[in-house]
């Protein structure tokens, strides 16, 4: 209970500027992808996107599909920080923190684009295209009180569902992997691997026999996940989280299929993932895919130790240094 009550103090003291923060498991119902830090990206998103730090790479596409509606109004792309290289293909409006160097190709209905700093090389059109808005009371500061919830609160996640008892047993065998979900009285199943015991199989039957939630909870620090889904496996990421609490590289090679947890880790993608995903930073070449986690489960996890978020909030701290620097710039008069 005394954890339970941290958790909802640490809430409670949340960002104040923000008009909506979300965070936690409402997270993973609200983006499709979820990164931390840098996204390094040549591919595309079907939902929502998050990216804390700065998005980079070639051309790459966002909301492609039609998400779930957002009671908070969410757009399709959320960055903190710059939007470089190739033009970015959009639907469903953006806001930005810094510059958009790379240009958005806006498709479909009108959109609303809010940018920070700068934007060039996109065709406004019908749509809504406003930049400097970091003169705006409360634009930069709710984009970093944002990072920071989302921060805290999915390393907090990852931790909370690594630490629950396991009700089920993977049956590893004739290299499959076979998991048969038993779900608790709070249709939760939970299940318990190491790293290691990815290697023994490369086949994955999945039964979640009705389960609402099931965590698959895998220790360790480095984790390759590249084995074949057998069946129907393609709705696996609205109910099952493989949750990565020890992980600092997360490399993904074959179409996988569940949502993925890994706030502490550098994930690398060269295939598609069914399901919300969270990573600290990533090098996307492969495609996500709805649908979000929809499940009912709310944890009540006791708070971590501080020093594990932050330390990854330090490292944004320059950027939040340089987007504030922005709003004071913007508000000198004009002379």
């Amino acid at each position: 209970m005394a954890g339970l009550t941290a958790a909802l103090a640490l809430t409670a003291a949340g960002p104040a500027s923000a008009t909506t923060v979300i965070q936690g498991m409402d997270a993973l119902h609200e983006w499709n992808l979820v990164v931390l830090g840098d996204l390094k990206s040549s591919s595309e998103v079907e939902g929502r996107t998050f990216v804390g730090g700065n998005l980079s790479g070639t051309s790459s596409n966002y909301q492609i599909r039609t998400p779930a509606a957002s009671a908070a109004k969410t757009p399709a792309l959320t960055v903190v920080g710059d939007v470089t290289g190739g033009t970015k293909n959009l639907t469903g409006g953006a806001t930005v923190g810094g510059n958009v160097s790379s240009g958005f190709s806006l498709n479909g209905s009108p959109q609303t684009v809010l940018v920070g700093g700068t934007i060039a090389n996109t065709n406004v059109n019908q749509n809504i295209v406003k930049s400097e808005q970091a003169a705006t009371a409360g634009f930069t500061q709710g984009l970093i009180d944002q990072r920071g919830a989302l921060t805290r609160s999915m390393v907090d996640l990852s931790n909370g569902l690594s630490a629950l008892t396991a009700t089920s047993t993977a049956l590893i065998a004739n290299n499959r992997a076979t998991f048969n979900a038993v779900a608790g009285g709070n249709g939760v199943a939970v299940f318990s691997l190491a790293a290691s015991d990815l290697s023994r199989f490369g086949e994955i039957a999945f039964n979640r026999n009705g389960a609402d939630t099931v965590i698959v909870n895998v220790s360790g620090a480095t984790i390759r996940l590249d084995d074949n889904f057998l069946g129907n496996a393609d709705q696996l990421g609205r109910n099952v989280i493989w949750n990565f609490a020890d992980a600092t590289t997360v490399d993904v090679t074959t179409a996988w299929r569940g949502s993925v947890l890994a706030p502490l880790a550098a994930g690398t993608t060269g295939n598609y993932i069914q399901g919300s995903a969270v990573f600290n930073s990533m090098v996307q070449n492969g495609e996500l895919h709805l649908d979000t986690y929809a499940g009912n489960f709310r944890p009540t996890a006791a708070v971590p130790e501080p020093g594990t978020w932050m330390m990854m909030l330090a490292g944004f701290g320059a950027l939040g240094v340089m987007l504030r620097r922005r709003r004071k710039v913007a508000l000198l008069p004009a002379v």
